[in-house]
């Protein structure tokens, strides 16, 4: 499903993509983008950051095939008026943005988002829009706080590497839309992130503070804590 671009000229716009074609094999039951989290699907909560957040024109939501209509139906039923497009995606998560790429039309910013990081806040998306304005590029990011070993094949310790310029990305991640169409057109080896595909490319990738809050759902004890998470922040 596609609806006509708004009013905003293309140059200016920001566009979403949030990627849920995910096939939630490590959560052990149905799809847990739809799986109930304070009273709503997951997905509901990752969706209705973008819709309240200011800076974002429109929202392409990338689903499995026999997600589409629950992804609609769900878009209409929450009201979020932002999500003009649903796609479905591809076999890897690359793929599916690329998928989501493809029907987003010419815009100036694209925000991908994991649709599985529902605590995710319109604070957090505008930071990486402004993160991005120097280099292009912006990925939301932790300083790693553990150890971290390198090791072999076999688990053996190779080294311990300098945790001090170690950092655990997250999304949003926020590219320039014609920097990102590149990075996905020129693809060759697979990547577990955006940001991956635009290093190759040689271009610079701000790293921005994320939240602790913004954990990604794949087991059901990630939905246990998202579920206590999201109880402290509406208390």
């Amino acid at each position: 499903m596609t609806l006509p671009p708004s009013n905003r000229p293309a140059s200016d716009e920001v566009v979403a993509i949030v990627a849920a074609a995910g096939r939630s094999l490590r959560m052990g039951g149905p799809d847990k983008l739809f799986t109930p989290l304070g009273g709503r699907p997951l997905l509901a909560h990752t969706l209705a950051a973008f819709q309240d957040c200011p800076a974002v024109d429109r929202v392409v939501l990338v689903l499995a095939a026999e997600g589409l209509a629950q992804g609609l139906a769900l878009a209409e039923e929450e009201g979020f008026s932002k999500v003009r497009t649903v796609c479905p995606g591809g076999r890897r998560r690359q793929d599916s943005v690329r998928e989501g790429l493809e029907v987003l039309g010419s815009c100036a910013w694209v925000v991908v988002h994991d649709g599985a990081r529902p605590l995710v806040t319109p604070r957090l998306i505008e930071e990486g829009l402004a993160a991005a304005q120097e280099t292009g590029a912006a990925v939301c990011a932790l300083p790693a706080q553990d150890t971290v070993k390198r090791v072999d094949a076999r688990g053996r310790v190779l080294r311990t590497l300098d945790r001090r310029r170690l950092w655990l990305t997250q999304t949003p991640q926020v590219f320039r839309y014609d920097i990102l169409r590149q990075a996905h057109q020129r693809s060759r080896r697979p990547a577990t992130d955006d940001a991956a595909l635009v290093e190759r490319l040689g271009h610079r990738v701000q790293v921005y503070h994320g939240s602790l809050r913004n954990l990604k759902v794949t087991t059901p004890e990630d939905l246990a804590l998202a579920e206590a998470l999201l109880h402290l922040q509406t208390s």
